[in-house]
């Protein structure tokens, strides 16, 4: 960490899970340095302000008034401040933005918001999961967990968009249910990832490009200097296809790339989303240093369905299931068992 007296210049940059096609932009419109801030409490605390007032997108949507933030906030800071209460100043201050993919990066703690899941059921019990359905004898394909159930409703749980998406895992998976009644695809739990693996999965379940939103990125510092929105569109795989009917299981907890999965997903033929709203995080993130040498990562390109409305604060699933306190007392997850229902009444 830089001495307390080190005036600081730090640069944008680029949060991983940013999708390739759009970097350049992100690159062009938001790469830039920011102002000279003293690495003390007050200059820690101006030069995160100015990073968010600048490269922040949301606050238009949410309704935000930052500068009203500032001057609630800004009386507080106080140069014999120890590192522990700037840091949970800092991290109130970035709460107000309720914001997921909001986080401030120390030594010592991660600031974060997690009130978009902390305030819901779960609607997953891992070892129910484990117990009930998988049992010992489930398949493992790379980052996919797979099972054709005793019903011949396949099931796939992919945990995290961060683990690879393999061809040939998908290829077999594909091949080994072409006689199911339809298959089960379970992203609850799933916090994101790449975008990447997101469109990769997508292209299995599409047989033409398809449009499944669209997106802007910063043009100027004013809150509301945005682009025109851009269409993405995913194309479908060389690969095997999935070609029976899917239903995908979501619950709060689904957040960031899973959210743009979730989305994406309502626009292939024969997929149907079960269970609750997912969590959002429909901002790509960008990050940028503090003179004190922490953090900070933030939404800064918006993303729309393909209905041009923000995904910021989830999906709506096309069927609202909670999970029953009755069924998983008698070892069943009311959400696979409704899926299995519907999929049985779909192929008959």
């Amino acid at each position: 960490m830089t001495s307390p007296s080190t005036v600081h210049r730090s640069p944008f940059t680029i949060h991983r899970c940013i999708a390739p096609a759009i970097l350049s932009l992100l690159l062009f419109s938001c790469i830039e340095n920011i102002e000279e801030y003293s690495n003390n409490p007050r200059g820690n605390f101006e030069a995160l302000w100015k990073i968010m007032d600048e490269q922040y997108c949301f606050f238009e949507y949410k309704e935000i008034d930052w500068d009203k933030i500032y001057s609630e906030y800004s009386p507080q800071i106080k140069n014999n401040m120890n590192q522990e209460a700037l840091f949970i100043l800092l991290n109130q201050m970035l709460q107000e933005l309720k914001d997921g993919h909001v986080n401030l990066y120390t030594p010592f703690d991660i600031g974060r918001y997690w009130k978009w899941f902390e305030d819901y059921p779960d609607n997953f019990d891992a070892d129910l999961l484990e117990n009930r359905y998988l049992e010992p004898d489930y398949g493992i394909a790379g980052s996919f967990r797979y099972k054709i159930l005793d019903d011949n409703v396949g099931y796939v749980y992919y945990g995290s968009f961060t683990n690879a998406v393999g061809n040939a895992n998908l290829d077999y998976i594909i091949n080994k249910m072409k006689d199911c009644e339809g298959i089960i695809f379970d992203v609850r739990n799933n916090g994101g990832g790449s975008l990447t693996n997101v469109d990769k999965l997508v292209s299995r379940f599409i047989n033409e490009k398809t449009l499944v939103g669209y997106y802007q990125y910063k043009t100027g510092k004013k809150h509301d200097d945005f682009s025109e929105l851009k269409e993405k569109y995913i194309e479908p795989s060389k690969r095997l296809h999935c070609q029976k009917p899917v239903i995908v299981l979501t619950n709060r907890r689904c957040f960031s790339a899973a959210n743009e999965f979730v989305n994406a997903m309502r626009y292939c033929p024969n997929v149907r989303i079960l269970g609750d709203r997912t969590g959002g995080g429909g901002g790509l993130p960008l990050s940028s240093e503090l003179p004190s040498g922490w953090s900070v990562r933030f939404s800064a390109c918006p993303n729309f369905d393909a209905d041009k409305q923000q995904i910021e604060f989830g999906i709506d699933p096309d069927i609202r299931i909670d999970q029953l306190p009755s069924d998983a007392a008698n070892g069943k997850d009311t959400l696979i068992e409704a899926a299995r229902e519907l999929l049985k009444k779909t192929e008959g």
